[in-house]
């Protein structure tokens, strides 16, 4: 029996976007949390649990698009047409960040909270980004053949703001228990006390989305079906969870 190279392709994208959001999902989430903690020192610690892994994080995201470009370039194409947008501001939020992360070590005390709320703003707006962009996949785009035909702001949805939101506490979820796990006295306990009302806005993101769309989704072809477009093929709706018109999702 031959491999099948697109299934293993994909598992292979899956992986890497798995464990990006795992790995740099805490060390996004102490960027999140920073504006919760007050102490310079105590900031200064959360800074330095991520300051020997925080870059090579983020290589899983490389690993992920970079596979769906060689992997699946149509797709990618598709997916970068609807979410072009979301996509820029989540690298402008990475970039800034990293640079902010880098620069606050070196600032003097007068400079230190300018590069405290940078880190922090690129935290949250790489975050949100994502999320979106989760969201807007999960909605679905709508496609012409090989081509997206959407407006460029078909991704701004409720949906996907919500899961933008459910992001950032996802993000500051694994970011408290990462603190957790690597700090010790005061800094702890509040990590602690702030973790039990972020797991619980977890949960409820998790239960609100999960009913939401059972209820919202119609008869959709099987999971992992494939890609079947062509440019004979009237207007259908590239989705994550069902179909519109005769060519399937993803």
């Amino acid at each position: 029996m031959g491999v099948d190279l697109p299934v293993v392709w994909a598992l292979i994208i899956g992986f890497g976007l798995m464990m990006y959001v795992v790995m740099d999902g805490f060390d996004l989430g102490i960027g999140i949390l920073l504006p919760f903690v007050r102490s310079i020192e105590d900031r200064d610690t959360m800074v330095n649990t991520v300051a020997p892994v925080w870059d090579g994080n983020e290589t899983w995201l490389v690993l992920g698009g970079a596979s769906l470009l060689a992997a699946f370039p149509l797709a990618y194409a598709v997916l970068l047409s609807a979410l072009y947008i979301p996509l820029v501001l989540m690298l402008a939020g990475l970039i800034w960040r990293g640079v902010a992360f880098e620069f606050r070590f070196k600032a003097d005390v007068a400079h230190r909270p300018f590069w405290d709320k940078a880190f922090v703003w690129g935290s949250y707006v790489a975050t949100i980004a994502q999320g979106v962009s989760l969201g807007a996949f999960i909605n679905g785009f709508k496609v012409t053949g090989p081509s997206y035909q959407g407006g460029a702001f078909d991704w701004l949805t409720p949906f996907s703001l919500f899961t933008g939101i459910a992001l950032l506490a996802a993000y500051a979820l694994l970011g408290s228990t990462w603190l957790i796990l690597k700090t010790e006295g005061g800094l702890q306990r509040r990590m602690i006390a702030l973790t039990r009302p972020i797991a619980l806005t977890v949960l409820s993101a998790l239960g609100w989305s999960a009913s939401g769309r059972r209820s919202s989704t119609r008869a959709s072809p099987p999971a992992g079906s494939a890609f079947l477009t062509s440019s004979s093929l009237p207007p259908c709706r590239f989705s994550f969870w069902g179909r519109s018109g005769p060519c399937y999702a993803f």
